[in-house]
């Protein structure tokens, strides 16, 4: 076997992992970035490389979810829109200061999320899937979208966990919450990836490889989403949440 293809054949293993997580939780990216810097790339091109699979393998995902009819065209317009703006102006500090400074603010985000969805006081008073009182109004619910699209330009590992947080307090159960997720990354990663390759800090060899194991586990995960529901859904993204933050604290 050919030496330079075996990284491409690790890339592939990693994205069906990491695109299955990403559609049923997120955080996929913890393991693709670190993939993508251990065969040589600097850690601002991995960045960007890696978003190549997050754009395939949302576009296979919300295919996958539309098919479904989870995705609501207004309730994607109001959440999409801000977030594609803040993600712009995530990106453009990625390529300028790069990504350090957000690990442990990171942490702290991701182990308050965690919480919430442990307690989910929607599912304790027996409340039905959809049918969740929501905690965000009309007002704040755009603002929320543009600071975690600032935060998905800038770095993208973790923006699942946030979204998820975010659509949960808008009142949506995580499976339809997971179908938005993955419409609203959608939406603002072609632009992050050209602002990306614009600046030079793709590697589209690589990414390619990687992408095709993300389309893969991407469909993957949509399956297991829908089939399994709300409350399996919860304990993979607790558990995702809770493994994440512990690796943000202890490795280097």
């Amino acid at each position: 076997m050919p030496d330079d293809l075996l990284p491409h054949l690790a890339l592939v293993g990693a994205g069906l992992v990491a695109g299955a997580l990403n559609v049923i939780a997120g955080g996929g990216s913890f393991l693709t970035l670190p993939v993508l810097i251990f065969l040589g790339l600097p850690a601002t091109v991995a960045n960007g490389t890696n978003r190549i699979a997050i754009l395939v393998q949302n576009a296979g995902a919300v295919a996958g979810f539309h098919r479904h009819r989870l995705i609501g065209g207004r309730r994607l317009l109001h959440s999409a829109a801000p977030a594609l703006v803040g993600a712009a102006f995530g990106t453009w500090m990625a390529i300028e200061i790069g990504d350090e400074a957000f690990r442990k603010l990171l942490a702290a985000i991701m182990v308050v999320v965690s919480l919430w969805t442990l307690w989910d006081p929607g599912a304790a008073r027996g409340e039905e899937d959809g049918g969740r009182e929501p905690r965000l109004g009309r007002t704040t619910l755009p603002l929320v979208f543009f600071a975690i699209g600032i935060y998905g330009g800038f770095v993208q590992a973790g923006v699942g966990f946030l979204i998820l947080a975010a659509t949960t307090l808008a009142g949506l159960d995580l499976v339809r919450g997971n179908a938005l997720k993955v419409a609203i990354i959608l939406a603002f990663t072609p632009l992050t990836l050209t602002i990306f390759a614009w600046g030079g800090k793709v590697e589209w060899g690589m990414g390619a490889a990687l992408a095709v194991g993300n389309l893969a586990g991407g469909l993957v995960g949509v399956r297991l989403t829908v089939l399994k529901g709300h409350a399996w859904v919860k304990r993979v993204v607790t558990v995702a949440v809770i493994a994440f933050a512990i690796l943000l604290w202890v490795v280097p």
